[in-house]
């Protein structure tokens, strides 16, 4: 496992230091990566999830690392643990497994630290920490897609429950769940006030889950509906306050796009590397590929995504933990490395031509992996209608 230890982030000029500390926790993770890459094309073939490669997760102390040591986690500050989640994108090859790894983290065990009490802290943290529970939200509709305010379904108090009906679609980790924070609107006027979320368990009462959904790509990942049919929550289930539902929203989502996407990073500089290796031992009409400027090119293009999206994500998670307004930062961040890797899937392709077109080569995969960032944790679309909104270009 990691250890525990208590780095911190030195500022230069306008890169961040990483500490001694910082760096080993980083390369524990190191020697984990082959074992849980192993067979990740098979299981994306099967679009299949893997208990033995999240055991492995479980045993490497990953999930644990933002949370305080009194549940079992490592205390770690957001940009260490975006640090070190940037390490698994670097050496893991299974980017549904990485998905599934920060959608628990940051879908569950983060508004549980910040917004849960006491007693939900002690039944849930502990076994998010270790990884034996599986979390997920349960936020977007069929009909609402990202207008979240548009939301139907409805949680009605009953004594001390609350009747939970309705149905939420894209539900990620949602087949292997085993706890859901569940938005649903308790007062119909009430605009964003009238949203709360509910911790429920999997086996509660009139909820069910769909069978997994077929998609493009983070096929490993397992994805599918939830229903809710008379689903009775207890009232010392709603996390937060009754009617915060977005302010928990809010709050989950700045981190989920910081952790997320640092992901992103660490597959970015692995394709880069490989394409740099690739371009200097290929050979084409007697010279390496990576002499001729339509190539190499391409490969610098490759670095300057790679560090524009770095520079974002860190200076945003910086920015947050010192309680700044990143509102535009986030949105940026968001925007430029999901279109940033994309665009570097698709030259990695280009440069390993037919090889790159081969199944077997993983590259086809990447670019299929990589479409996602640009719908999940909120469309592109609606990033740049949130940077024009702080520019006061829309209502």
């Amino acid at each position: 496992g990691w250890t525990t230890t208590s780095p911190r982030c030195i500022e230069g000029a306008d890169v961040i230091e990483w500490t001694a500390e910082q760096t080993e926790l980083r390369k524990g993770l190191a020697r984990w990566g082959e074992e849980l890459s192993e067979g990740h094309l098979e299981r994306d073939g099967a679009a299949r999830f893997s208990w033995d490669k999240w055991r492995l997760i479980c045993a490497s102390g990953l999930i644990s690392l933002p949370f305080p040591q009194r549940w079992g986690g490592l205390g770690q500050s957001l940009t260490t643990t975006m640090y070190a989640l940037e390490g698994l994108g670097e050496h893991c090859r299974d980017s549904g497994l990485n998905f599934s790894v920060t959608t628990t983290m940051a879908s569950t065990g983060i508004p549980l630290e910040h917004f849960g009490t006491e007693s939900q802290k002690k039944k849930y943290l502990p076994r998010v920490c270790s990884g034996e529970m599986i979390g997920a939200h349960a936020i977007t509709e069929p009909g609402n897609g990202s207008d979240a305010l548009g939301m139907a379904t409805r949680a009605d108090r009953d004594g001390d429950h609350f009747v939970l009906n309705g149905s939420k679609a894209f539900v990620s980790n949602g087949p292997v769940a085993d706890v859901f924070v569940v938005y649903a609107r308790t007062r119909p006027d009430g605009g964003a006030l009238g949203v709360t979320a509910f911790l429920v368990d999997r086996a509660t009462p009139g909820l069910s889950v769909g069978e997994p959904t077929e998609k493009m790509g983070l096929r490993s990942s397992p994805l599918g509906e939830l229903f809710l049919d008379d689903c009775r929550v207890p009232a010392h289930q709603v996390l937060g306050r009754v009617g915060g539902g977005f302010l928990v929203l809010d709050f989950v989502m700045k981190r989920e796009i910081l952790l997320s996407f640092v992901v992103n990073t660490g597959e970015m500089s692995h394709r880069l590397a490989r394409c740099v290796d690739y371009a200097r031992s290929r050979k084409a009409f007697g010279c390496p590929i990576g002499s001729y400027q339509s190539v190499s090119n391409k490969i610098v293009d490759m670095k300057i995504r790679l560090e524009t999206s770095r520079k974002w994500l860190f200076d945003t998670g910086e920015r947050l933990e010192a309680g700044e307004d990143v509102t535009a930062d986030l949105a940026i961040a968001k925007l430029v490395t999901s279109e940033s890797n994309v665009a570097s899937s698709l030259d990695a392709v280009s440069i390993f031509g037919g090889y790159g077109y081969m199944a077997e080569y993983g590259l086809e995969k990447d670019v299929r992996d990589a479409v996602g960032g640009t719908i999940y944790s909120g469309t592109n679309d609606i990033q740049y209608n949130r940077i024009a909104s702080t520019l006061g270009l829309n209502p």
